[in-house]
C-alpha cells in the first residue's frame, strides 16, 4: 500500500498579498524541494510529479515546476484539473501509480495563484468581440450550473442551516486557527511562515459582514488565495518512522446543481471500503469553501463536529483551488498521531473526493 513519507505547504495568502508577484513554479518548487529533503531523498529518486492546478490555463505547470525544482529532465510532470478536488485527486493518482508498480516515488499535490491567473476571454461564434469571463461552465446545462455562492445559499435554505449557524462555524474556524502559531508544515516563501488571514472573528463582526447571497456572507465564504502543497508518495517497503498510509479514497460525481453535498457519498463509500464507521475517525479535515457546505457535509456524513478541522479550516486560511485538497492531506500528515483520518472536499460540477489516511 502506498504511503506518504513527508508533507509540506506554503502559507495560504489571500490574492494580492505577499505571494502576488510569484509564479506558480516559484510557489511550488521550494515545497517540492522541502518534501524531498524531509523524506531523505534526492530528485534522482522521483519517478513522476502530479500537480493539480485550476487557473493556470494549460502549459503543463507540473513540467515547469519539476524543472524549477531541479528534478531530472526525465521527470515529465502531469497536470490535472478537477478544480477544488484536484489536490486530493493528485495524491490518489500518485498512490495508484505506486500501488500498481508503475512508480516507486511520486511527488503529488497542487498549486494555485489567484493573483497571477490569466485573464479569460470567450470567442464569439458570430465574430463579435471576445467576452471576458471568470468561471468556466461546469455542465452542458446552464440551468444546472449555478454560481457557487448561490448554490451554497440554496443548500443552506434546503437543509435549514441558518445564517447564525454559518457564522458560528466561521468564528470557530478562525478561533482554532489562532490557538497555535507553531505550524511545522509551512515552509517560508517570500518570508511568510504562517497563514495571515486567520483573525479574531467575533459573532458580532460576522453578523455585520457583507451578504453575498441570502444567508451566505463574506465571513462564511473562503477567500481566493495563493498557495502550494505537496507530499511524497512511495511504496510501503520504503516506510520511514512517521509515514502515513493512504486509502481507501474515491472521487464521485453527484448532482451538479448541488455541489456542496457531493463529498457525502464519497465519504460513505470510502468508509465502507475500509470497514469503518464515522465514529472510528480520529480526525477529519473538511474543506470549508463555505460554512454552509462544511456543515451540510458533516451532518450528511454523520461526522462528529468535535473532530473536524481541529486547527481551523479554509475559512480561516483561504481557498487556493488546485492546492486546497492537498492542504487537507498535509494538515492530516502533521496532526494525525494515531488511528484513522478523513480528508474530504467538494468541487464545482458536483464532484466530491474523500480519502482515508491511517497511522
Amino acid at each position: 500500500m502506498a504511503v506518504i513519507l513527508s508533507a509540506r505547504r506554503t502559507a495560504v495568502v489571500p490574492r494580492g498579498g505577499a505571494f502576488a508577484r510569484l509564479s506558480i513554479e516559484q510557489l511550488a518548487a521550494p515545497v517540492v524541494q522541502a518534501v524531498l529533503a524531509d523524506a531523505g531523498m534526492g530528485g534522482a529518486q522521483v519517478d513522476e510529479v502530479i500537480v493539480a492546478n485550476a487557473l493556470g490555463a494549460g502549459g503543463n505547470p507540473a513540467r515547469r515546476l519539476a524543472l524549477a525544482a531541479g528534478l531530472p529532465e526525465r521527470v515529465a510532470g502531469l497536470t490535472i484539473d478537477r478544480q477544488c478536488v484536484g489536490g486530493l485527486d493528485a495524491i490518489l493518482l500518485a498512490a495508484a501509480l505506486v500501488d500498481s508498480g508503475a512508480a516507486r516515488v511520486v511527488v503529488a499535490g497542487g498549486v494555485e495563484s489567484y493573483s497571477r491567473r490569466p485573464l479569460r476571454l470567450a470567442t464569439d461564434a458570430d465574430g463579435g468581440a471576445p467576452v471576458a469571463y471568470d468561471q468556466p461552465p461546469f455542465t452542458p446545462w446552464p440551468d444546472r450550473d449555478p454560481d457557487m455562492t448561490v448554490a451554497a445559499d440554496a443548500l443552506a435554505q434546503r437543509l435549514g442551516i441558518a445564517r447564525a449557524a454559518q457564522d458560528d462555524w466561521a468564528v470557530q474556524s478562525h478561533r482554532r486557527a489562532l490557538v497555535d502559531h507553531d505550524w511545522p508544515e509551512i515552509i517560508a516563501v517570500a518570508g511568510v511562515t504562517r497563514d495571515p488571514f486567520a483573525r479574531r472573528l467575533s459573532p458580532a463582526l460576522a453578523a455585520r459582514t457583507k451578504v453575498l447571497a441570502g444567508s451566505v456572507t463574506s465571513a462564511t465564504t473562503a477567500v481566493a488565495a495563493d498557495a502550494a502543497a505537496f507530499v511524497v508518495v512511495a511504496r510501503d517497503d520504503m516506510v520511514t518512522p512517521g509515514a502515513m498510509r493512504i486509502g481507501p479514497g474515491i472521487t464521485l460525481g453527484a448532482a451538479p446543481e448541488e455541489p456542496g453535498l457531493a463529498p457525502v457519498p464519497a465519504i460513505s463509500c470510502a468508509l465502507a471500503c475500509a470497514g469503518l464507521r464515522p465514529d472510528d475517525l480520529t480526525q477529519v479535515e473538511m474543506m470549508e469553501a463555505y460554512a454552509a457546505q462544511a456543515i451540510a457535509c458533516v451532518q450528511g456524513a454523520g461526522l462528529d463536529p468535535a473532530r473536524v478541522n481541529l486547527r481551523g479550516g479554509a475559512l480561516a486560511r483561504g481557498h487556493p483551488i488546485g492546492a486546497s485538497g492537498a492542504i487537507l492531506a498535509v494538515r492530516m500528515f502533521h496532526d494525525l498521531t494515531h488511528g484513522h483520518g478523513l480528508a474530504a472536499i467538494a468541487a464545482a460540477g458536483g464532484l466530491g473526493t474523500a480519502v482515508l489516511f491511517s497511522r
